[in-house]
């Protein structure tokens, strides 16, 4: 009896032709290979079960093939092709890093490298999972990876990118898989159905396929064992019963019950549903995807992201258009909730059981919410716009001087409003007012005369209440200085007193002074007393505006100061300049300098 092979290495692709779903990588691999532009070092990452390993193979037995065909495909005919096919060729080697992964063993590939191949153009090295290699595996394989002998090439194969040193991705040509279709993985299971004879329904080839999430090898693993259970015989209600899948039929009744809101019922179905094995987060799950295919189907144009099978597209779009779209909204946010918390409930049957009776009246709090809105808006059509009492236009076309504005404030004083240029035209009557301007004491015309009173009687409302303003004079402002440096006396703050004393101050105008000091460190003790200084200030120059600034002016340092202290040889001649005798006696007496007694201050 001959041994069963498994459909996934059975049906495995021996060109790029039928490899699935990856076109984009087969027709970039055979024109670099008709083109002769085959890179060094290939990187093949993606997903489990979508080709990674099997375009490698391809790729090593179609460079190495002597009579490759136009469109760059091997004619597995040749000797090259034959021995490749019975796994007994040499110019291919295979290595698994998920075992493989020390020093060693890449060294021991690195030194096989070096000899070149019996029969045929390239040797191909294939390292599969080779994000599983340890940091120091990887360096040992960097400079054989940059720089191989012409006859060398490396594939490397990944499901986890991410994991793999930039050094070795930058060495690398990088080509992303991507997940087979479910149309796809369909037309490739249905092909091998035929070819094996065996009766297999479209819809439940769709569940395999749905199953499978996009990895073909686990559609084929799937299709082999419930062909096994099934007697060869593939049809939808045994391939749910297999795979433990929830029929989209219970999704139906469910969706009916609560349309109706039969909440018996539908506890009912419950209950059925638990019995046959199914976890209530499955129910929640598919439950919540079952709603979002009927809201997608609310648009017939976006009924093309629908993965569901031909017999059941029907249905949704039929369910669509009798469900309202706040109802389907408002099942996904109870569902999702429900989701979300269901990890942490007790009581995970009563949880689920509560999100179940709250759709099964949602129809009501939804009419609730659509008939409030009515009564809203009709309040709002039926309401009348308020009504402001009219008031009336001030009319000016041009003030030549000044107008007198009345302003009501604490001190009742009257100002003057100065206007030069005209008012904008309104497209209005206007009338013209002349007003002679008041007499002033000073030289100047009218209108400086009254700016000039304004600015008096605003500098008499900013007079303390001891009377007039006090001249703000350096002499003035150095008492003024003083005695708040006798106040930090007092409270014994002999810091703050030290950096007053060595400050400097100068009037700018009645209303500013200036201090002056050498460093931030003695500004900082200076604004660390701003608030009672100014309050201090403006009670000295009955003066409400009275402010400070602090300046930053760093002194020179005298000629003293720059000097650099002499050495003890400087000191000595120095010394001996001055009296010639001592270096006369030290050159009798042949002394040395001592450079830890001899100091001249």
């Amino acid at each position: 009896m001959d041994k069963f092979v498994v459909s996934a290495r059975k049906y495995r692709p021996q060109n790029f032709n039928t490899v699935v779903g990856q076109s984009h990588i087969t027709t970039t691999l055979k024109n670099a290979i008709n083109n002769n532009q085959l890179a060094h070092a290939f990187l093949f990452c993606g997903p489990r079960g979508v080709g990674k390993t099997t375009c490698a193979r391809i790729l090593a037995k179609t460079i190495n093939c002597e009579n490759k065909t136009p469109d760059g495909e091997a004619c597995n005919t040749c000797n090259s092709c034959v021995s490749f096919d019975n796994g007994t060729s040499l110019n291919i080697h295979e290595l698994d890093a998920a075992s493989n992964n020390s020093v060693d063993d890449i060294r021991t590939l690195v030194e096989q490298v070096r000899f070149a191949p019996q029969a045929g153009a390239y040797k191909v090295y294939i390292v599969d999972e080779v994000h599983m290699l340890s940091a120091s595996a990887f360096n040992a394989f960097l400079k054989t990876l940059e720089e191989p002998p012409p006859y060398a090439i490396f594939i490397l194969a990944t499901t986890e990118k991410h994991k793999i040193i930039p050094t070795i991705l930058s060495r690398c040509q990088i080509f992303d898989f991507k997940r087979i279709t479910v149309n796809d993985t369909i037309e490739h299971l249905q092909e091998i159905c035929k070819k094996e004879g065996i009766e297999a329904e479209k819809t439940a080839l769709h569940v395999i396929a749905q199953k499978s999430e996009g990895c073909l090898r686990d559609a084929l693993s799937i299709m082999d064992k419930i062909v096994s259970f099934t007697n060869g015989h593939l049809d939808y209600f045994n391939t749910l019963e297999h795979l433990n899948i929830l029929d989209e039929d219970y999704y139906f009744k469910l969706l009916d019950f609560m349309q109706q809101q039969q909440l018996a019922d539908v506890m009912l179905l419950f209950d059925e549903i638990n019995q046959k094995g199914f976890e209530a987060d499955t129910l929640l799950e598919g439950f919540a995807e079952f709603i979002r295919n009927i809201l997608v189907c609310k648009d017939i144009k976006a009924s093309v992201l629908l993965e569901v099978s031909g017999d059941f597209k029907q249905k949704y779009l039929d369910a669509a258009q009798l469900i309202s779209t706040g109802w389907l909204i408002a099942s996904l946010n109870i569902l999702n909730d429900c989701i979300i918390t269901f990890k942490q409930a007790r009581n995970k049957r009563l949880h689920l059981e509560m999100a179940i009776i709250k759709l099964t009246y949602l129809h009501q709090a939804v009419e609730l919410i659509d008939n409030e809105m009515i009564i809203k808006k009709k309040v709002a059509d039926n309401s009348k716009v308020l009504a402001f009492r009219n008031l009336p236009v001030l009319e000016i076309k041009e003030i030549k001087v000044a107008e007198k504005v009345q302003i009501s404030t604490d001190f009742k004083q009257e100002a003057k409003l100065i206007i030069d240029k005209p008012a904008p035209d309104i497209n209005k009557k206007i009338e013209t007012e002349i007003i002679e301007p008041e007499k002033s004491t000073s030289q100047t015309n009218g209108s400086f005369g009254s700016l000039n009173k304004i600015r008096q009687q605003l500098a008499e409302k900013n007079i303390g209440k001891g009377g007039s303003l006090k001249p703000c004079t350096d002499e003035e402002l150095r008492i003024a200085w003083n005695e708040y440096i006798n106040t930090l006396e007092i409270r014994k703050n002999h810091s703050a007193v030290t950096h007053f004393k060595s400050a400097t101050l100068r009037a700018i105008d009645t209303n500013c002074a200036e201090i002056i000091v050498d460093t931030p460190f003695h500004q900082k003790f200076i604004e660390a007393e701003r608030s009672d200084l100014i309050h201090h200030f403006r009670n000295f120059f009955n003066n409400k505006l009275f402010t400070y600034h602090v300046r930053i002016i760093k002194k020179e340092l005298e000629q003293s100061d720059l000097e650099k202290p002499l050495s003890t040889k400087e000191q000595y001649l120095k010394v001996a300049e001055q009296y010639p005798l001592i270096k006369e006696l030290r050159d009798r007496l042949k002394l040395e300098l001592d450079i830890n007694t001899y100091k001249v201050p």
